[in-house]
């Protein structure tokens, strides 16, 4: 019998890094004109950051993954409608248990656009529909350079300003986020090469920005005084929170792919990034929307459940790989009514319509109980 692999829960190191950065702040944060420089050099990085997202961003992969406008709806409905209503229920139901800040955090995070490159590397992983990630992965981060900070404006109450705050934040957020985007993707004729031959050289920049705002905003917080009003039990508190916003979100995708009968390659598009919240945009989203001593509590549900969602992604990448592999060499069994007369019909087999349910009915028992033999042994049965 094949022992399970343990490799693909293994504790992302970027997580190790952000945990040093906060403790690096909270002992040594920066104040004063040395904040204003840290801030600056910041708010470069992301610049930098995403002017690489857009000299990466393949106009080949658009163009395979535009057609599929179905998939990239539901996508759009998981991460712009699905996320907040589950957010403003879950903070109607805290209200008054948690810190009000944190709540907000939380709210926060739900408004925020899909993750690009993780949704990418782990739909790769799973054998989904790259092209389509690429495409709905890409379509909402762009989108959520306008939405979020509306969503923002509408569920948190930013400012008493409304619709005028909210258009200042798109037009900061913009200026800071999609121009170096577009920028790059319209150069990427001629330093795409380039960046494609050195992505090795250039992958620290996306963690390294993160990091330096991620140092900047929790100097600030530190300053404020975070810590004196978030303990052990409200970290424990938000990983539980986080936790149950990501089971719900990746259940009803689920329930969605099996509703639409989406095929495999784009039900693991759906699951992987319809459920990312991009740590990538959402702090310096942060920083456009709330003021800076606010930026670091704020950003803390997102910190955490950026490193869930990808230690349980990444163990579902590679179940999914792995359920690929063992499924390249055993048919799958047909179990939809449709896929059972297809089957029968392309053998000459005729079924009676008053058969059908059970055929139906042993078609899936037959299917469980391969699965579970699959299972049992990694090589299959003898």
């Amino acid at each position: 019998m094949q022992r399970p692999s343990l490799a693909p829960l293994r504790i992302d190191p970027f997580l190790l890094w952000l945990i040093a950065t906060v403790a690096g702040a909270s002992l040594l944060p920066v104040r004063g004109s040395a904040a204003t420089l840290v801030d600056i050099l910041a708010d470069c990085a992301i610049a930098l950051l995403f002017f690489l997202h857009g000299a990466k961003l393949s106009r080949d992969s658009i163009r395979q993954g535009a057609g599929n406008w179905r998939l990239h709806l539901l996508v759009f409905a998981s991460t712009y409608i699905l996320f907040p209503i589950v957010g403003v229920t879950l903070a109607l139901l805290i209200r008054g248990w948690v810190d009000p800040v944190l709540a907000s955090g939380l709210l926060y995070l739900t408004l925020l656009p899909s993750t690009v490159q993780s949704s990418i590397a782990f739909t790769a992983i799973a054998g989904g529909n790259v092209a389509a990630a690429v495409c709905s992965a890409s379509l909402s981060n762009l989108i959520g350079i306008v939405l979020t900070p509306l969503l923002v404006a509408l569920a948190l109450h930013v400012d008493g300003s409304g619709g005028s705050a909210a258009l200042h934040s798109i037009q900061s957020i913009a200026l800071q986020l999609l121009l170096p985007f577009v920028a790059g993707h319209l150069l990427r004729p001629l330093i795409g090469g380039f960046i494609d031959r050195n992505k090795g050289i250039l992958a620290p920049v996306d963690r390294g920005s993160i990091l330096l705002v991620v140092y900047a905003a929790f100097s600030a917080a530190v300053v404020g005084g975070i810590w004196t009003q978030v303990g052990v039990g409200d970290l424990l508190i938000l990983l539980t929170l986080s936790a149950l916003i990501l089971a719900i979100v990746m259940g009803v995708n689920v329930g969605v792919a099996r509703l639409f009968r989406l095929p495999r390659e784009d039900a693991i598009v759906l699951l992987f990034c319809g459920s990312k919240k991009s740590l990538v945009s959402g702090v310096p989203m942060a920083g456009a929307l709330f003021p800076a001593a606010q930026v670091g509590p704020l950003i803390l549900p997102l910190m955490i459940f950026h490193q869930l969602q990808l230690f349980l992604c990444a163990a579902l990448a590679m179940r999914f790989r792995r359920q690929q592999e063992d499924g390249a060499h055993p048919t799958a069994l047909p179990r939809t009514e449709a896929e059972i007369s297809s089957a029968a019909a392309a053998i000459g087999l005729p079924i009676d319509p008053a058969c059908m349910p059970g055929v139906v009915a042993n078609m899936a028992l037959l299917d469980r109980h391969a699965g579970i033999m699959l299972a049992s042994d990694g090589k299959g049965p003898a």
